[in-house]
């Protein structure tokens, strides 16, 4: 393996921070495989996409507005995707480990005979081999696994795991041609099924306000925490403890064995603060907790610590977020 490709998940040019931060990946391990970066556009939008990307270290964006791609039908994905693999030579394919990241490698494993590595964190490469780390048994484990020497890998990366970073040179934007389907195309879908009701996606999110075992029920995520994520523009998280307790669903929940968040801001509100919380966010702008106990761990790596009654203190800094006469 010497290039990298990395496909773009997107709904018109709209698309998720972890294009950007696969595209910086890839930069970085292609010069350690001494290859070229490349990034595969698909659908509606994908040529605006493309010129977005050229802010990137890549070294080429292929581009292809098919309106197939956009019926969320996965195969002629993965032709416009075999089809790149197999003009650039021996290559590892990134996509996002998202559902549709994970649809599109598993039959993109088949197509190419492929090793594949899912849940990726951190690319590891020595005497141009790739090894992949990743987390395993629910973040129990991590585990470094190598690539046999195989033409192709495919690889899955876990969003906010790896930083993005500007810096490109300006990509060349190449048309693709269609690709002869490998088989008739069946079924379409009418649209795309949203996961969160419009709500704002936590990885996607610039602020996550996050409750822990503190709020003592289900109730305060509803009537204290979500009131201050919509007036800050965010999203609303919860520990592991939250989510055990069943007050919260386990796709709220942050840390070494739920989602990983990179927010500008995040806000833990009740949360001790256990490492296994702190994998999961570490990597925010800033943050803030509250809590009641000023040994807490949190307190160690929180960039500003509020000791107090998290039901006294919520309400009043949401008053102070929406402008509203504070009593």
């Amino acid at each position: 393996m010497k290039h990298v490709i990395v496909y773009v998940e997107h709904q018109g040019e709209r698309t998720r921070k972890v294009t950007f931060e696969a595209a910086t990946a890839a930069r970085s391990l292609a010069d350690s495989l001494g290859g070229r970066a490349h990034a595969v556009v698909l659908g509606k939008g994908a040529a605006a996409l493309a010129e977005q990307l050229r802010a990137y270290p890549l070294d080429a964006v292929h581009v292809a507005e098919d309106p197939e791609c956009d019926a969320f039908l996965l195969d002629p994905i993965v032709d416009y995707l075999e089809a790149v693999a197999r003009a650039t030579g021996p290559a590892v394919v990134v996509l996002p480990h998202t559902m549709h990241g994970r649809d599109v490698a598993g039959r993109l494993v088949g197509r190419l005979r492929a090793g594949v590595a899912a849940d990726v964190t951190e690319f590891k490469t020595e005497g141009g081999r790739l090894a992949c780390v990743a987390p395993k048994m629910g973040g129990v484990a991590f585990t470094t696994c190598a690539f046999k020497d195989d033409a192709y890998a495919v690889v899955t990366i876990r969003p906010n795991a790896f930083a993005a970073a500007k810096g490109g040179t300006g990509a060349t934007i190449e048309q693709l041609s269609k690709p002869t389907p490998v088989r008739s195309y069946q079924v379409t879908v009418e649209r795309e099924v949203e996961e969160s009701s419009g709500e704002i996606g936590l990885e996607e999110a610039p602020v996550v306000v996050s409750g822990g075992r503190g709020l003592g029920g289900p109730e305060p995520f509803e009537t204290l925490l979500k009131p201050l994520a919509q007036a800050l523009g965010g999203a609303v998280g919860a520990s592991r403890a939250a989510a055990d307790a069943g007050w919260v669903p386990y796709s709220m929940q942050i840390g070494q064995t739920g989602k990983t968040v990179s927010p500008n801001l995040y806000i833990a509100v009740g949360i001790s603060g256990a490492i296994q919380h702190k994998v999961g966010m570490r990597s925010s702008g800033t943050i803030v907790a509250i809590n009641k106990d000023a040994n807490a761990p949190i307190a160690e790596f929180a960039d500003l610590l509020v000791i107090g009654d998290l039901f006294q203190i919520v309400p009043e800094l949401t008053k102070l977020v929406t402008g509203a006469t504070v009593s």
